[in-house]
């Protein structure tokens, strides 16, 4: 059983301490939080440990599980990993991309394992398409969400556009070629709203927006490939998979398929519609329980702090972009 303990205990905080008691192979050894009202209000609430002070937590567990606003990431992993403590880091993993680049660097040295909080990898909508995700060449995302004063402290690009980033970066194995991007901030001081368009090495373009001053939330991905086309409702948990396969002109027909004709020669092709199961889940549980299993199994975690930090750069390049526009 690994020995863990939480720092931050603001709204995601408790979310994850919660989680942790649920999962048997961790044993919450408690939390450290800056406010000590805080600290009084969840230990009473959760029946967990508050600690004085952030390193004494550290010395006390195995493992780190940072959940403060982003601007302190850096501090708190730096000081974990010194210590040879395994940390599990909510996105973003850094304030900006040095800090990624070195924690990346310090974990790398201390042979300590890391994994970022991108949750929507463990999303079971898409776990549900993952392994069908197969060189897409188109991808469209849209995630839309109401407003909400927390999170306002940076770019909607690093509060909500970095989770698609991220699963497109784990999707198309290509390096990015060019970024074009534009935002506006209409209540905040930072963008509320963007859209950027990614091309890669390979040919893939990705085309993203997000918003946190909309009506209705909304958090969709739709991928095209050779022979198929694949959306992903995030939001509801619905996929749908529509392939189509080529189909020998003697061949019976389909009743329950749609088949037509194409090219000059008429070759009959068949569409049809794959609806992949769905196994509903917590992802924030299952994402704190299969970095347990990494570190008890010594395998990679599933999204690992270069995942993060290439994310985190990507997101910022986004946003020097829209920066530049809004300069020019």
């Amino acid at each position: 059983m690994l020995k863990i303990g939480v720092i931050g205990a603001g709204h995601l905080g408790k979310i994850h301490i919660k989680q942790i008691k649920e999962i048997p192979a961790y044993q919450l050894i408690g939390f450290f939080d800056t406010d000590a009202a805080v600290c009084q209000a969840v230990s009473a609430e959760l029946q967990v440990k508050a600690f004085a002070s952030m390193d004494e937590l550290i010395k006390a567990v195995d493992v780190v599980d940072i959940v403060v606003p982003t601007i302190y990431h850096f501090d708190c992993a730096t000081a974990a990993i010194k210590q040879s403590k395994h940390v599990f880091i909510e996105k973003p993993l850094a304030g900006t991309v040095a800090e990624a680049k070195s924690l990346v660097s310090l974990a790398n040295e201390a042979n300590i394992k890391a994994q970022v909080g991108h949750v929507e990898r463990f999303n079971p909508a898409f776990l549900a398409v993952s392994d069908k995700c197969d060189q897409p060449m188109f991808i469209e995302a849209h995630r839309l969400a109401q407003f909400n004063p927390r999170g306002t402290d940076v770019s909607v690009v690093l509060d909500l556009m970095i989770h698609d980033l991220d699963i497109i970066l784990s999707i198309v194995k290509s390096d990015v070629k060019r970024i074009s991007a534009s935002g506006v901030a209409i209540v905040s001081e930072t963008p509320d709203i963007a859209n950027a368009r990614i091309e890669f090495d390979n040919g893939c373009v990705a085309n993203l927006t997000a918003s946190r001053i909309s009506l209705k939330n909304m958090r969709k991905i739709r991928m095209f490939q050779k022979d198929a086309y694949i959306s992903v409702d995030m939001l509801s948990h619905k996929t749908e998979v529509v392939k189509i396969k080529d189909v020998a002109a003697d061949a019976p027909l389909d009743p329950f398929s749609m088949t037509i004709e194409v090219g000059k020669d008429k070759k009959r092709k068949q569409i049809y519609l794959e609806q992949p199961a769905i196994v509903a889940n917590n992802a924030i549980r299952m994402e704190l329980s299969t970095f347990a299993d990494s570190i008890m199994n010594n395998q990679p975690t599933r999204v690992t702090i270069e995942d993060g930090a290439k994310a985190l750069e990507v997101a910022y390049k986004v946003i020097e972009k829209i920066n530049f526009l809004q300069t020019a």
